[in-house]
């Protein structure tokens, strides 16, 4: 077990990180819960405790540092106390938490964005993406900015495919989506504007939110209460015109006195002014069955009133009641960790949010009332749950469940109430569906067969993060182009590496070099094909994670 990697877990997240380390070539032990005590954690090079149970790696990371305090342990939790905790004195390694790696790639798919800021060599680039105004080559229409990747569309023979780190002089066809990372003066020099994210919180005029909250109230009203309230009505009506005809009074008795008296006397609250002790023997029985019939109906409404307050419908009914209210505003299906990091990212951004939660007794509840979010709860796969939420006046929708499953069947529910409003790749006016599938390739399959254009695998995502600390790699992020996800890493090439020497040609195609960082000298942006990687330099790489990774290893000392 001499250097090797150890890895803990048998989850999506674990087999995907197995699976790349064999692929950049590192040795790996698969680790299993019942045999941490025979394991020798100070031999290995890297700790990855990757499983779902925060109690199993908290155990398996304190068991590592405690046996070598050089050893690199990398550890996903998701609660935020004990993140936090161990952060603080971890040492080599990371402490890692899933939702906070993935929850940015969901916000960008919810609003839509186009543009994604990275820091690398002190420098903010930008992966900004746009179709093809023409027929042309990269170099022709965006000159030196490093092209990303390209998808190809329905003008192209072979739409949907997607290059990744294609060269300059590809030749792309209008209607190509084509994603090219430069600094923003750089893409403004070649005419590419940076959407700047902006917040946009509609409401709804004052005059038009009251009537939607007296409809509202009439909605969650239990149907009896029109019923009592009718017969109420009648009964008054009845007793007035009785009293203002049939009353005996010296001045008489107007529609306003007999409409009074009436009601003091259905209420049982008088007698002051009016009296039925001097009237005929009809009356005065008249008058005690008004008091009594006045008094049941009385009651009855009350207790339909209690019921509204009191009783569990309010609790129910107070998240639908906001959200009538809301316009243009984003749907998160799912209260989870990684619900909840989206959640408090949109709200922070300055956009409205509403969630579905179907468990009434949820840990996140206390903190989506902290953020004034609206909560409904019901099934997110039932069309008047999400017609609850006012999913057609949203910007959009995002299936954050902690089951595949049930968020695939809601995106196919979600698909089939929109219809035409599911938001295309790269068109705006429609409502976008970002599902959370965990595992990639079932997310890959999903996004083939049902055509969802916003699959988000948080394994994909945050596996990268995983392996880049475990090998002693500077992760600077990830973000998806498609249904592809890339990564932005810092590469330090060691003395005698197999990266020394090598020109930019010789590096994998699928590969880019956005900027190198030597000592004492300035920063080159976009390096040519002819430069040459040495001992010392920094280099920033972007391309897809698998590829990232490969090549990032390249540049570690031999006996890594």
């Amino acid at each position: 077990m001499h250097r090797k990697v150890i890895v803990s877990g048998d989850d999506a997240l674990a087999k995907t990180i197995i699976e790349e380390l064999n692929s950049a070539g590192a040795g790996i032990v698969k680790l299993a819960t019942d045999e941490l005590a025979g394991a020798d954690l100070a031999q290995a090079a890297a700790i990855i405790c990757a499983g779902d149970d925060d109690a199993t790696n908290l155990e398996i990371a304190l068991l590592a540092r405690k046996a070598s305090e050089t050893v690199r342990v990398v550890a996903r939790l998701a609660n935020d106390v004990l993140r936090e905790a161990m952060t603080a004195d971890n040492g080599p390694g990371a402490i890692l938490d899933v939702a906070d790696l993935a929850a940015p790639s969901v916000v960008e798919a919810c609003l839509a964005h186009t543009a994604h800021p990275v820091e690398a060599a002190g420098i903010t680039f930008v992966v900004s993406g746009a179709e093809a105004p023409r027929d042309a080559t990269l170099r022709e229409i965006y000159g030196d900015l490093a092209p990303v990747a390209v998808i190809r569309g329905q003008n192209s023979p072979t739409p949907g495919e997607m290059v990744a780190c294609p060269g300059r002089d590809v030749q792309v066809h209008t209607g190509d989506w084509t994603a090219m990372i430069g600094t923003a003066e750089e893409l403004a020099a070649r005419g590419v504007k940076v959407p700047r994210p902006t917040a946009t919180r509609t409401r709804m005029p004052r005059l038009r939110r009251l009537f939607d909250g007296i409809r509202t109230l009439r909605n969650d009203m239990n149907p009896m209460f029109y019923r009592a309230l009718a017969a109420m009505l009648i009964l008054l009506t009845g007793s007035t015109i009785v009293l203002r005809f049939a009353f005996e009074h010296p001045s008489g008795i107007t529609w306003v006195d007999a409409l009074y008296f009436s009601t003091e006397t259905i209420a049982t609250v008088g007698y002051g002014d009016f009296s039925f002790v001097h009237q005929p023997t009809w009356m005065r029985l008249f008058s005690i069955t008004l008091m009594f019939a006045g008094v049941t109906t009385t009651a009855i409404l009350i207790a339909f009133i209690a019921d509204l307050l009191l009783s569990r419908r309010l609790t129910h009914s107070a998240g639908r009641r906001q959200v009538r209210h809301l316009r243009n505003h984003v749907i998160v299906v799912g209260l989870g960790s990684f619900g909840i990091r989206v959640v408090s990212d949109l709200t922070a951004a300055g956009y409205e949010v509403a969630v579905i939660e179907c468990d009434e007794n949820n840990r996140y509840l206390s903190s989506a009332a902290e953020l004034d979010v609206p909560v409904i709860f019901g099934d997110a796969t039932l069309p008047q749950t999400l017609e609850s939420a006012r999913v057609d006046h949203a910007r959009a929708v995002a299936v954050l469940t902690q089951d595949d499953m049930v968020n695939i069947e809601t995106g196919i529910v979600l698909r089939e109430m929109l219809g035409a409003r599911i938001m295309p790749k790269a068109h705006r006016g429609k409502i976008p569906i970002v599902l959370r599938v965990y595992d990639r390739a079932l997310g890959s399959a999903v996004a083939q067969r049902f055509g969802f254009e916003g699959v988000r695998s948080t394994v994909e995502l945050a596996a990268p993060w995983f392996i880049g600390a475990a090998m002693g790699l500077q992760v600077l992020g990830t973000f998806s182009v498609g249904q592809r996800s890339f990564m932005v890493g810092a590469m330090k090439v060691a003395t005698s590496s197999e990266l020394d020497g090598v020109p930019m040609y010789e590096l994998s195609t699928q590969t880019r070099v956005i900027a190198i960082a030597r000592p004492d000298a300035p920063v080159t942006l976009h390096p040519r094909r002819d430069t040459r990687l040495q001992a010392g330099d920094t280099a920033y790489v972007i391309g897809p994670s698998h590829e990232l990774l490969a090549t990032l290893s390249k540049g570690q000392p031999p006996q890594q």
